[in-house]
């Protein structure tokens, strides 16, 4: 190497080198290094992100910026990451300023070939569409009453069933493998009025299932890859890339068949005959015509969203259940008090049918401990945006356009200013009013499990209605211990799944002494 290559390329270092010792004096949070920016910490922190990017927060005063690629005209645009769990900041991206903050290209790419334009992958004219046309179906009565069909029923004949087979052979259950099959059964019948089955007993296969899991694990992983290898690996067809064009094939033809099947049900129908309530059905009786690929993403979106949050909301709502048997003690008494109103002091009548909709609209302390659930453990634990123009967040924070916005939902609802000293503690009562007889809905952007502003979550209501269905009939029925020795760990994921599942042991509920209870203090109160 010649003096003058080797001054141009002590140049070169030196100048990069001012460059980045003046960036990395604007930026706040973990630390970042040269070229490769903060992904050595986000790297070493990967089994404990959440609570990482919480610690970060939580030192910086709610907002930090970050570079994941340390590289000149990168680091202030595509490079650059404002994190934040500001309440403020979250009303000014969610609301005030939506136009600003759309999902952005990322979040599109890495989804368009399992959701295409779908309602949870679009933004603008076609968000703003699918939105009105779903919100309409979302607030009908008959959907909701859909919706306790379908739960009833798997509660009943396949839900129950398992958890008495486990308790009579006195073997451990995955709790969280269960409700994901519980679930999924639940959306795919609400979405397109099937039947996957996968919560039968024996807890068999099912081909669409197994495609859908395998889509969205492969689509999952593209976030962590660069753009240029995920697109170079499908194009080589290497690695998971490979299981999701297979996967998509065979959803395409499920789906078709469904769909083509839907058409001639939906051309034949008589008007006595019983009418289907489906999403998918409801969009093809609408008087817009909508191409097959349109109807089979709105399927897929649906289930997408539906699914895995609910399961994995109620995974952490058990596990903590366990750990708190004050909190159990409570809602179990307050479900016996309710069917003894409606069903009478006959305890055998109380297990014939789930919970109906008048029952578990009283069920005020079970969705105090749902919402406090969620309020530590939502189920999408972090959400990103693009960044469209310049802005500056309310607490002065300045975003260039093109950069993205990050959200932690996770560290919003650990915020001391927001939630008090006591908030990494597991306490219902923070829902209620003084007198436990009203449920108190905090702010949206001080809880944002169920997203807020134009994004909110149109099927929030029928969460609610699905996990305290599954949570009444449980406890009613079981006591669930964890088996001594399993780890309950977060897993890495969009979606905030236990790591090794949640396994517990089934034992029969003695309901004995809490009705004796009950009974006892209204015959002093001399209400019997």
């Amino acid at each position: 190497m010649d003096i003058s290559t080797a001054l141009l390329l002590l140049a070169a270092i030196t100048a990069y080198l001012l460059w980045f010792t003046f960036i990395s004096r604007s930026l706040s949070g973990p630390r970042v290094w040269p070229m490769l920016g903060s992904l050595p910490g986000l790297i070493e922190n990967c089994d404990r992100m959440h609570d990482w990017i919480s610690d970060n927060l939580r030192a910086c005063g709610g907002t930090y910026q970050t570079c994941i690629c340390a590289i000149p005209f990168l680091a202030r645009k595509q490079g650059l990451v404002t994190v934040t769990c500001d309440p403020r900041n979250l009303e000014h991206i969610l609301k005030s300023r939506f136009d600003n903050y759309p999902k952005g290209p990322t979040w599109q790419a890495v989804f368009h070939d399992l959701l295409g334009q779908g309602i949870f992958n679009s933004d603008g004219d076609t968000w703003l569409f699918q939105r009105r046309t779903a919100a309409l179906e979302f607030t009908t009565r008959t959907l909701r009453q859909a919706m306790a069909r379908w739960v009833s029923r798997a509660i009943k004949l396949r839900f129950c069933p398992i958890l008495e087979e486990a308790q009579n052979q006195g073997q451990p259950v995955d709790l969280q493998d269960v409700l994901l099959r519980l679930t999924f059964d639940n959306i795919c019948g609400l979405a397109f009025g099937k039947d996957p089955q996968t919560c039968a007993q024996g807890l068999p296969e099912n081909s669409f299932a197994s495609a859908f899991d395998r889509a969205t694990e492969a689509s999952l992983q593209r976030f962590i890859l660069p753009k240029v290898l995920w697109k170079l690996k499908r194009w080589l067809r290497l690695g998971l890339e490979v299981n999701l064009s297979r996967s998509l094939v065979h959803m395409d033809e499920y789906l078709s068949n469904v769909i083509n099947s839907r058409k001639k049900e939906l051309l034949t129908q008589k008007k006595d005959g019983n009418p289907h309530d489906d999403l998918l059905s409801r969009f093809m009786k609408k008087k817009e015509t909508y191409s097959d690929e349109f109807l089979q993403h709105v399927s897929l979106n649906f289930i997408l969203a539906g699914r895995d949050t609910s399961a994995v909301a109620l995974s952490w709502f058990f596990w903590l259940i366990i750990q708190h048997p004050i909190v159990e003690d409570k809602i179990l008494r307050e479900i016996c008090i309710v069917l003894m109103e409606t069903r009478g002091v006959d305890m055998s009548t109380w297990f014939e049918e789930p919970l109906g909709f008048e029952e578990l609209d009283r069920l005020i302390y079970l969705k105090a401990s749902l919402s406090e659930t969620l309020r530590l453990y939502p189920s999408v634990p972090e959400d990103s945006k693009h960044v469209v123009a310049d802005d500056v967040l309310p607490d002065g924070t300045f975003v260039p356009a093109g950069s993205s916005v990050t959200y932690s939902i996770y560290s919003v609802g650990r915020l001391r200013l927001t939630w008090g000293d006591d908030c990494l503690e597991f306490r219902p009562q923070r829902w209620l009013s003084g007198d436990e007889k009203e449920f108190i809905q905090h702010d949206s952007y001080k809880f944002v499990a169920f997203n807020a502003g134009p994004r909110i979550c149109l099927g929030k209501g029928l969460a609610y209605q699905q996990m305290k269905s599954v949570a009444a009939a449980t406890l009613l029925r079981h006591k669930l211990t964890l088996v001594p020795g399993h780890k309950v760990e977060q897993k890495m994921s969009l979606t905030l799944f236990m790591k090794y599942g949640l396994k517990v042991n089934v034992h029969k509920r003695d309901l004995g002494a809490v009705v004796e209870k009950i009974t006892g203090e209204e015959k002093k109160q001399g209400k019997l």
